[in-house]
């Protein structure tokens, strides 16, 4: 006999939707919507201060919230912040493109349960946006929506965000990145999906890991990564949040530019030696925190393989010093199609498939069971 929890499931997913809409809920009619749905928050996430109760601020890209429900209809809340969603109901996903601050209802569903999943989709190293979570009508059943069985975070720069991905030219104003960054549409969806996982994104295009691009201000990967949002005033507490794996992707600019007069390193070599050190002390971290995940560093062949012969060189003295649970995977043959010279869709599906193909190399990747409780319902900001 099935579990109910199974059964939800097999509901949610032989359920069709009708002709799907996504609209702005006109202010009289906003009250109405006054059930609050349960959501999953995946990504990190930070209360938002003021009189809105359940808003959340987020920054680093690919944050994605869920609920489901019985109903026909359901709302979600949008705060300040430029963004880019897509709203998926049941597996089908409706771009909202810089929508401004309000309730937004969605309609046109079949009457029973549904799954609702909110995407954010762009990069958003300008400031934070906000989210204010999912609202229904009187007479909508909640479900509880439950956390995958694995989790898999993705650690990087543009590669790893999506940086224009679904541009069809390599020549893009700010606006149009911007627009064709779809970070759902990336490497770290694709590896997901298929391991049935959790995924979070934490990376930020420019940045390198002692170098940013064209030896650019702000701060390297390694120094943001411990923060809920870019400006270090929060360190993020992983309270329900503990993958099995860890994909890394830096590099790309630590090297793709030549040495400014006056950076910090007199010759390539010592940014090499640098850089060496400082990625095998940030994968040092990340297992001190991750004792038991697995670990996969992958590059690109560019830069005529500096990238690639630096990572690989990394990985080599992390497994001389004891480290074996971390592996290389060198990424060859991309056209890079995309905005600026950027890896397009079907390099995301080329950089996924050789990832996946790494991790199902080992069959024991998945031996470590990330926690019980969802990953942020209630328990902000350790999401």
């Amino acid at each position: 006999m099935k579990s109910w929890g199974l059964l939800v499931l097999a509901c949610l997913a032989a359920t069709p939707a009708t002709a799907q809409t996504v609209s702005r809920v006109d202010p009289a009619d906003v009250a109405g919507f006054d059930r609050v749905l349960p959501m999953r928050i995946v990504g990190r996430v930070a209360p938002e201060q003021g009189d809105t109760p359940g808003l959340v601020r987020r920054q680093w890209p690919g944050t994605y919230f869920e609920t489901a429900f019985d109903g026909t209809e359901a709302a979600f809340r949008v705060g300040p912040g430029e963004v880019h969603l897509r709203v998926g109901v049941d597996g089908t996903a409706i771009p909202l493109l810089r929508p401004a601050p309000g309730l937004y209802r969605v309609a046109g569903l079949a009457p029973g349960p549904h799954r609702l999943r909110v995407d954010v989709v762009s990069e958003s190293q300008a400031g934070a946006t906000v989210f204010g979570g999912f609202h229904a009508r009187a007479g909508t059943t909640p479900i509880a929506p439950t956390p995958r069985p694995r989790q898999i975070e993705f650690i990087g720069d543009s590669h790893t965000v999506g940086y224009g991905n679904t541009s069809a030219t390599r020549n893009c104003t700010r606006e149009e990145v911007w627009r064709t960054t779809d970070t759902s549409q990336g490497i770290a969806p694709r590896v997901a999906r298929h391991f049935d996982a959790d995924y979070q994104v934490n990376a930020i295009s420019g940045r390198g890991i002692v170098r940013n691009y064209d030896g650019g201000p702000g701060h390297t990967l390694p120094q943001a990564y411990p923060y809920t949002l870019f400006e270090d005033a929060q360190p993020y507490l992983a309270q329900a949040w503990s993958p099995q794996v860890i994909v890394i992707a830096l590099g790309t600019n630590d090297f793709t530019t030549p040495l400014r007069p006056g950076e910090h390193w007199p010759t390539r070599q010592a940014l090499h030696r640098d850089f060496q050190a400082g990625y095998a002390g940030f994968v040092r971290e990340l297992r001190a925190r991750n004792p038991a995940a697995e670990v996969v560093l992958w590059a690109t062949d560019l830069a005529d393989g500096e990238i690639a012969a630096q990572v690989e060189q990394v990985v080599q003295a992390l497994h001389a010093a004891g480290e074996q649970r971390v592996q290389f995977v060198r990424i060859g043959g991309l056209q890079m199609s995309a905005c600026d010279w950027h890896p397009g869709l079907a390099d995301d599906q080329a950089i996924a498939a050789a990832i996946i193909a790494e991790l199902e190399r080992r069959p024991d990747t998945w031996s470590q069971t990330p926690p019980g409780s969802d990953a942020a319902a209630a328990s902000l900001p350790g999401n």
